[in-house]
């Protein structure tokens, strides 16, 4: 029975369905949002009108298709991925490098015509074809009137080194999936925060207890005046509140604070501070009136007077510095600037424009391995690039017979064949 099961864990067929089983899955994950809320999938998967007849919401969250990478089932078909090619590597790939160090002396005249390429010399010294080998690399091995000799050794490492990588990538994939977290948090500027607001989490997660202050945040601006760059000015603070770290992220260059990744994803606002005629600074909340994230148009009222036509209609769209100002009936008054006083029936200065900067924080402690994995699958990439090649010589009743194998670069091979004989054939 054990054998059986090794067998099947080796056999190439077995790995080659597991990994397409990975890759249906994972192109299932890619198509259905993962880690949604519940009524996002009633929203987009209802029962009335399910997908293929049976893709519905109750369906996805049935068989865990809303967290695909976390399921049980999902791990375990990468676990034994993972034991096929660890149960591969040692009964396949080890034992063929093994026997490729190995000395193997064709004795008979005979199984030299077996060989891919192969040539008969007159009577000749084989120290001149030692000499030869030497001078084109070979690692020469002689048993009497017998010569074997090789080189490109190392590349027969490059399918055991593509097992390593695939495997290193799988365990950084699990890690991550159970040790990791990813953060959505949108924070206004002057204000600490800690990590709160978790998307998704793994089993194993511990979230780590990080103070962040937002120093600062704004938006440069192109000529056409669109949306250049957005920057968010970070303070990462200790227990006492004191300043340990102070980093500036924005648009693809996050910061990383104790293996933590800060990203610069997103932009709001919340709210305007205004003065009015008696010296009062009050806050009025912004409503966003627009789900285009390119175009966004934010609006608030603010009043007068108790009565609810008194007042001004104040419009942001930009971080420029400044608001524009409507009147009750929608006439545009003015546009108005930070400190500056727009003298009404009753005049206001406005103070300041509250924005939000959106960060999106996460951690993967498999980072690392899936990133040694790949540089091991492009360092395998460029080793198989090199030939192995093997040459025996046999002298044997006054006539010497020569002959080699190749795994690639035939064509090389041969012109350096024919290198060694000297092109003198019988």
């Amino acid at each position: 029975m054990n054998k059986n099961l090794l067998k099947l864990l080796a056999d190439l067929r077995f790995a080659i369905f597991l990994l397409l089983l990975i890759a249906s899955f994972s192109i299932i994950g890619t198509v259905i949002e993962q880690d949604q809320s519940k009524e996002i999938y009633q929203l987009n998967y209802p029962v009335e009108n399910s997908l293929f007849g049976f893709l519905s919401w109750k369906f996805i969250l049935f068989f865990g298709f809303d967290h695909i990478y976390k399921t049980w089932w999902f791990l375990f078909i990468i676990f034994i991925f993972g034991a096929t090619l660890i149960t591969c590597t040692i009964f396949q790939q080890l034992p063929s490098f093994k026997i490729a160090k190995r000395c193997q002396f064709l004795r008979t005249s005979q199984q030299f015509k077996k060989l891919t390429i192969n040539s008969r010399l007159s009577s000749s010294i084989l120290n001149t074809f030692i000499f030869k080998l030497n001078h084109l690399k070979y690692s020469v091995f002689q048993q009497s009137q017998i010569i074997y000799s090789y080189k490109g050794l190392i590349g027969r490492i490059a399918p055991i080194l593509v097992h390593a990588s695939l495997i290193l990538i799988l365990l950084g994939a699990i890690l991550g999936s159970l040790g990791g977290f990813n953060s959505q948090e949108l924070i206004s500027k002057t204000q600490s925060f800690t990590i709160q607001n978790i998307l998704s989490r793994g089993s194993f997660t511990k979230i780590p207890s990080v103070t962040t202050r937002i120093n600062d945040f704004w938006i440069t601006y192109t000529k056409q005046t669109t949306i250049n760059q957005f920057y968010s000015d970070l303070s990462f603070l200790n227990k006492s509140g004191k300043e340990i770290s102070h980093k500036i992220i924005s648009v693809n260059h996050p910061s990383i604070y104790q293996n933590i990744t800060f990203y610069q994803t997103d932009w709001n606002l919340s709210g305007i501070r205004i003065k009015d005629e008696r010296n009062q600074i009050l806050q009025y909340p912004l409503v966003s009136t627009s789900t285009n994230t390119k175009n966004k148009v934010w609006i608030t009222w603010v009043p007068f007077t108790n009565k609810i036509d008194e007042g001004i209609i104040v419009v942001a769209n930009n971080l420029h510095g400044y608001v524009s100002t409507y009147d009750p009936g929608g006439t545009f008054i003015t546009n108005l600037e930070i400190n500056e006083i727009l003298n009404l029936p009753n005049s206001v200065s406005l103070l300041d424009v509250i924005t939000l900067t959106g960060l999106q924080i996460k951690t993967d402690p498999g980072i690392f391995v899936i990133y040694s994995g790949f540089a091991f699958l492009m360092l395998s990439t460029l080793i198989s690039y090199i030939t192995y090649s093997q040459i025996w010589i046999l002298s044997s009743k006054g006539n010497i017979f020569i002959g080699g194998n190749t795994n690639r670069a035939k064509f090389e091979f041969e012109l350096e064949f024919k290198k060694l004989i000297n092109k003198k054939r019988l």
